[in-house]
């Protein structure tokens, strides 16, 4: 950033016109010392004069105070303790020369001290720093108007708003991104300033940030590198973050941001319109995939996701970071996918070999979501229908395949209180024989039943010779009179297993 001179001791003591001279050892002062910016210079000849003076200023007198009655070891002391950066002494007015005391004391508490001439008066000195107080305003002014006129200009580039944020990062000198409402980095400039494992956990936090909606500034500091995060948008609706690596902005630096994120904001809702409009012709889209005919689909979007593909629903999802995100995908990795939004939620196809994307979203999103299995267009309805079966599966948020809960949906539908006391009545000798003698009959049906009523597998799963698991399972059905040779008894069984309280 292009600066006047700064408002420092340093630079007064430059003034060849003030003839100021060091008498500190500038080696002996702390780190600094000349460099820190001075609010103002003010003369006092007050043995204490720390009640009536500010923080970060010089102070300038002629040492009248200085007699038999005054500490001066003390008096430096307060100044440092009140924040004083610096303590000019006038010669020839009232002292030849510079005390030793005092060069002593200033020393001791790293209180830079410098002379003042006879020739210099003190108003002198305050003019000269109220006028590079001025001039390094009237700097910084300058600096935020022809920065503003560039980016500006930059806006009206192609890319508007990549040239908008390279501009910024040029004339504040530091890195900047900016992040999509998914928590992507979309834009980086420079591209290689920052170390990829800074990236990541930078990219950890603004996610953090757009997934709580925090609408504020934040100031973030990682390893040796410091940020500053705006947000772009409403809370509520926040449409990306823009980071700044930088300590800290002035005004003038903080109202170029606030500019350049108005701009996004205003490029971002723009992009959101024609998002939107996206979002109701894929609707209108939906309608038509939904007759199993993807015909007009493939005319108007070039292209669709190819079979077989597997259809997702999500209730309650974030439509605006979930089309984000995939079109991520699309543009990196050059995945397939067709999005559109409906009363029942997010309606995601795709090819049934990226299936395993869904996995991901869900865990990035926190979201629900109902899978179907795969299927060709020509059966999209069923395959959406499935999803919304899927998807009114109880659980946290994760991916819910149809195949899964296809067969316990059936029984649960069929599982009323009714069947479940008829089931529990019908299994009720055979509870009442496992109870008495511990022969674990219902396990041995169970497991038998899940390999297929094969004795071989079973017996292994149980962990017992075929011939005890046959005589097992030829005396459950004596208990429960049911021939168990058949494919129908079995079924029955199977039901009568599942349906009951364990």
């Amino acid at each position: 950033m292009v600066t006047a001179d700064p408002s420092t001791l340093r630079a007064l003591l430059r003034r060849r016109d003030l003839g100021l001279a060091l008498v500190s050892a500038e080696d002996a002062l702390p780190a600094g010392a000349l460099d820190q910016p001075l609010r103002w210079v003010h003369s006092s000849d007050l043995a204490d004069p720390t009640p009536f003076l500010s923080e970060d200023l010089a102070l300038l007198t002629t040492g009248t105070q200085f007699d038999e009655a005054v500490d001066i070891d003390l008096y430096v002391g307060r100044l440092s303790d009140r924040g004083v950066l610096g303590l000019g002494f006038g010669t020839e007015v009232h002292r030849s020369g510079i005390p030793e005391e005092l060069v002593a004391a200033c020393a001791a508490h790293g209180m830079p001290l410098f002379e003042v001439p006879y020739r210099t008066p003190f108003i002198a000195v305050a003019r000269a720093h109220a006028e590079a107080i001025a001039a390094q305003a009237y700097a910084r002014r300058s600096w935020a108007l022809d920065t503003q006129r560039a980016l500006a200009l930059a806006a009206l580039r192609p890319r508007g708003l990549d040239a908008t944020l390279a501009e910024l990062g040029r004339r504040l000198d530091a890195w900047v991104g900016m992040y999509d409402a998914a928590g992507a980095l979309e834009i980086s400039h420079p591209r290689d300033r920052l170390r990829p494992d800074v990236l990541t956990e930078l990219g950890a936090h603004v996610t953090e940030v757009l997934t709580r909606g925090l609408e504020a500034g934040q100031s973030l500091t990682i390893g040796e590198d410091t940020f500053m995060l705006f947000t772009v948008g409403r809370g509520g609706q926040l449409r990306g973050v823009i980071a700044v690596a930088i300590d800290a902005l002035d005004q003038e630096a903080r109202t170029v941001v606030t500019s350049v994120i108005a701009m996004a904001g205003l490029a971002l809702e723009q992009s959101e319109q024609l998002a939107r409009s996206r979002r109701r012709l894929h609707t209108q889209l939906l309608g038509s995939l939904l007759g199993d005919d993807p015909a007009l689909a493939r005319r108007v979007l070039g292209s669709v996701p190819p079979a077989p593909i597997v259809v997702a629903v999500a209730s309650d999802a974030p439509a605006g970071p979930l089309g984000d995100w995939w079109d991520r995908q699309r543009s990196d990795h050059g995945t397939a996918v067709f999005l559109a939004e409906s009363e029942e939620g997010v309606t995601i196809c795709l090819s049934a070999e990226d299936e395993g994307l869904l996995d991901e979203v869900a865990t990035r999103f926190g979201i629900r979501l109902g899978v179907s299995e795969p299927e060709g267009y020509d059966a999209f309805s069923r395959a959406h229908a499935q999803a919304l079966a899927a998807l009114r599966q109880q659980g946290d948020a994760g991916v819910f395949r149809y195949a899964d809960t296809v067969g316990s949906s059936i029984l649960s539908a069929l599982a009323t209180d009714e069947a479940r006391l008829v089931a529990e009545s019908r299994l009720a000798p055979l509870r009442e024989h496992d109870a008495r003698t511990g022969a674990e009959l219902e396990r041995s049906l169970r497991i038998w039943l899940e390999h297929d009523a094969r004795a071989e597998p079973a017996a292994v799963a149980l962990g017992v010779h075929r011939h005890t698991l046959r005589s097992r399972i030829a005396q459950a059905g004596a208990l429960l009179g049911i021939d168990l040779t058949s494919f129908p008894s079995r079924a029955e069984l199977w039901t009568l297993l599942q349906t009951a309280r364990d």
